[in-house]
């Protein structure tokens, strides 16, 4: 199984809009990511997103890209400050490839529980806009298989 996490695109700020849509910047950054993923021949069963306006507007470019055959769907336990062992125990049942689009700091410890058993450990630096590829391996263990950040991709 590979699982997939996306930190949400750059957004606006809070006063300059207060529903936190995606920025310029953030639109033309994702949709270069979820180009790119396109041109890997990336395939996801499903989409799942905080429901928060950024992670909302990130899910449906990438979705617009990768064309999962079950869509996206708003999904509880992707919130910020949400405990990351619903997702980790969420995980533990499921076996097809998926996406997870969310937020820091709890894309940081969901990683973190997955590859270490730790989510206080710091593993990985998301970044805004960036995509990162887990494979589950024997049972429970997780591995990096790679990261792309919006700036690398020319």
């Amino acid at each position: 199984m590979f699982l997939y996490l996306v930190q949400h695109a750059e957004a606006h700020s809070k006063e300059e809009d207060p529903a936190r849509d995606l920025s310029e910047k953030g639109r033309e950054d994702i949709e270069e990511v979820a180009h790119h993923l396109k041109r890997l021949n990336i395939q996801v069963r499903q989409i799942f997103h905080s429901g928060k306006t950024r992670a909302a507007s990130t899910a449906k470019v990438l979705a617009n890209h990768l064309q999962p055959p079950v869509g996206i769907s708003e999904a509880p336990g992707l919130a910020p400050l949400d405990d990351p062992e619903i997702w980790a125990d969420r995980l533990a049942h499921m076996d097809e490839d998926i996406l997870l689009v969310g937020h820091l700091p709890h894309l940081g410890k969901l990683a973190a529980l997955l590859l270490s058993g730790d989510q206080e450990k710091q593993v990985i630096n998301f970044q805004m806009g960036g995509a990162l590829r887990l494979r589950r391996m024997q049972g429970d263990q997780w591995a990096v298989d790679w990261m792309i950040p919006p700036e690398i991709i020319l």
